[in-house]
């Protein structure tokens, strides 16, 4: 038997099953373009860093609604809104981002698209909350710039064709 994948008369390689088991079909090795390993991996990552970032912008949401002082009165802000608005939007994207966290980490393809819409206004709204919170806000935007990265770049592996 030759390492070569059998051709089908149209030419297109077929799956060879000499490579069962490994999820990768004979002419895509893995961790190579589209994605990759460190993709897949970051994609594992994302959805974890969405639910716990999800969780912790919904209690960022509560202190903000409970008390209107928690956070630092600031200056003139051009993007300036009442706290207890703020809390709001936090809290409510909180739970969203969570659920969609939750979501890729079940594999649920919705949850993909889904993801990197929520991780890209996650980090707008935290742009607008920097003068409130600035050193969270910017380890937020970081991780929501990664999450948009796994998201966008991770290409799950064909299923083999059976028969």
């Amino acid at each position: 038997m030759s390492d070569q994948p059998h051709a089908q008369p149209s030419g297109s390689p077929v799956w060879d099953p000499s490579h069962q088991g490994t999820g990768t079909p004979p002419d895509r090795p893995p961790g190579g373009p589209g994605g990759g390993a460190v993709a897949a991996g970051g994609v594992v990552f994302a959805g974890v860093i969405m639910f716990v970032s999800g969780v912790l912008a919904a209690f960022q949401g509560i202190a903000a609604i409970a008390r209107d002082d928690v956070y630092a009165r600031i200056g003139s802000y051009v993007y300036e809104m009442n706290l207890i608005g703020w809390g709001w939007v936090l809290l409510a994207v909180g739970v969203v981002a969570a659920s969609t966290g939750w979501g890729l980490l079940t594999g649920a393809v919705w949850a993909r698209v889904s993801g990197i819409a929520l991780a890209s206004l996650s980090l707008v709204l935290q742009f607008l909350f920097l003068p409130y919170a600035p050193f969270w806000a910017v380890i937020q935007i970081a991780l929501d710039v990664f999450v948009i990265w796994a998201l966008a770049t991770y290409e799950p592996a064909a299923s083999p064709p059976r028969g």
